[in-house]
Order: C-alpha cells, then sequence, then structure tokens
C-alpha cells in the first residue's frame, strides 16, 4: 500500500435521536476533523460515541445535519459503496469463522474488482503477520493475530479513512500495548485519517493526535493530550484522566514499598 492522504471529515449540525427527538444519542454539533489526524472518541458508555462514528460510513443515518468526506456528504453515496471505501475495525472483529485468513482479507478487494494474492501477502506484513498465516482458519489463531486480521481485512481496499470501535478492547494489556503502536505506526506510515472509539482514556492519551470527550450526546472537551493532561478540558475530561493518574499513583506507592 503506498502511502497517501486521509480526507477530512465534517460534521454540519449533526444531530441523532432515536425516539423522535425527545433524547439525543448525539447532540447537535459542528466539527471539522483535518486530514490525516488520528482522534479518539472517549466518554462513559451512552455518551453518544459510537453512534457519532457510525453516522461517518452510515450504519446510523442522522436525524439532522450531515456528514461530509472531504467535500462530498456521505448522504449522497450508495452506503454499500461508502463502506468499501472506509476501513472499519471493531471489538468483535467479526471474521468469517469457515473461510481462510486471505479469504477473509480479500472480500473487500473482491467487491471491488481488485482481488490480488500479493495484496494479501503484502497486507498480513504490513500488520506484522507472516504471510504462511494465509492458509490458516481464524480459530487457528489467537485474539491478537485475529484483531490484525481485522485490521489487514479493513486495509484491503486502500481506505485513507479508518473507523475503529472499541477494537483492542478485548485483548490481553500487552497484545493491546503492542497492537495500538503498531497501529499508530500504520497511520503514520499510510497517511491515513483514524477516528478511534475507546473507553480506556490512558489508549487515547498515548495514542491520539486530539482527543474529543463525550457526555450525554455532547462534545463536552476537545483538545490535543497534552491540553486535557494540563487541565484544560473541563470537568469531564478530568475525572477520566484521574483514572490512570490514580493507576500511576498507586504502581509507585508499591514499587516503593518492595
Amino acid at each position: 500500500m503506498a502511502a497517501g492522504s486521509g480526507p477530512s471529515v465534517r460534521f454540519e449540525g449533526l444531530a441523532k435521536s432515536f425516539d423522535g427527538g425527545t433524547t439525543h444519542a448525539v447532540a447537535p454539533l459542528d466539527l471539522d476533523i483535518a486530514g490525516g489526524t488520528f482522534v479518539a472518541l472517549v466518554g462513559e458508555s451512552g455518551s453518544g460515541k459510537s453512534t457519532l462514528l457510525k453516522t461517518i460510513n452510515r450504519l446510523v443515518d442522522p436525524s439532522a445535519g450531515r456528514v461530509l468526506l472531504g467535500d462530498v456528504p456521505v448522504g449522497d453515496r450508495d452506503p454499500a459503496d461508502l463502506r468499501r471505501h472506509i476501513g472499519y475495525v471493531f471489538q468483535n472483529i467479526g471474521l468469517f469463522p469457515h473461510i481462510t485468513v486471505a479469504e477473509n482479507i480479500g472480500i473487500i478487494p473482491r467487491l471491488t474488482g481488485d482481488e490480488s494474492v500479493a495484496q494479501t501477502a503484502d497486507l498480513l506484513d504490513l500488520v506484522g503477520l507472516s504471510p504462511d498465516m494465509a492458509d490458516r482458519l481464524p480459530a487457528e489463531l489467537s485474539g491478537g493475530q485475529q484483531q490484525r486480521v481485522g485490521v489487514a481485512r479493513a486495509l484491503a481496499g486502500e481506505p485513507g479513512l479508518m473507523l475503529m470501535d472499541e477494537p483492542f478492547g478485548a485483548l490481553d494489556p500487552v497484545t493491546r500495548d503492542q497492537l495500538g503502536d503498531s497501529y499508530r505506526e500504520l497511520h503514520d506510515r499510510l497517511g491515513l485519517t483514524t477516528i478511534m472509539v475507546t473507553h480506556d482514556m490512558a489508549e487515547a492519551l498515548l495514542l491520539a493526535d486530539r482527543i474529543l470527550v463525550m457526555h450525554e450526546g455532547e462534545v463536552v472537551a476537545d483538545g490535543t493530550p497534552q491540553a486535557l493532561l494540563a487541565g484544560e478540558g473541563g470537568e469531564t475530561a478530568d475525572a477520566l484522566i484521574a483514572v490512570p493518574k490514580r493507576q500511576i499513583a498507586r504502581l509507585r506507592t508499591l514499587e516503593g514499598g518492595i
């Protein structure tokens, strides 16, 4: 895959309600995300993170407003065609269990008429897997390897935009950390735009260029990791950041007692 430049993402007056407008899953917002940025969406469960993410690839259509990729409204595009050109990685991976790794990765290229065996090998190498895994079934892989295949499958259509919904949440801490670092390196190398939902504030701080903190459907803080760590994000952001800070303090206390 050649390095490229991911598209910008713009929300214009976007809102989503599932009950006819009484309660907003996503409150009306205007927001610009520059191409090539790695953005993390954080907040408690039910804050609207995944709903906002899914308006981008039309898994959820907004109740008001619109989303634009570059200058093109996603609502003007066929949903299936749109999704073929956006990478999407989620926690449960969604690999098809009865077909091989290569066949899982090749689903999008087959749909777009750009199937290539060499591409599969290149993608496996890109996500740190050996090409000899191509003929294995998903059940023969570890959880971390399966998630790497999920990332490879999302990259197979050579998207400029990657959407990630708790992509590493089901992994053990060591694998999660390694895969997060590996993906961040891929993001930079390929010039992607990445928008990632995570409950893990430490993960957001370590991986993202920009963090959007959501609460009850609203974006209540928007800043760099450095700005949020400096206390510029307000009460909700401070409460989320306090969790990893407390964990670090406890570890230091334990180290001092050894």
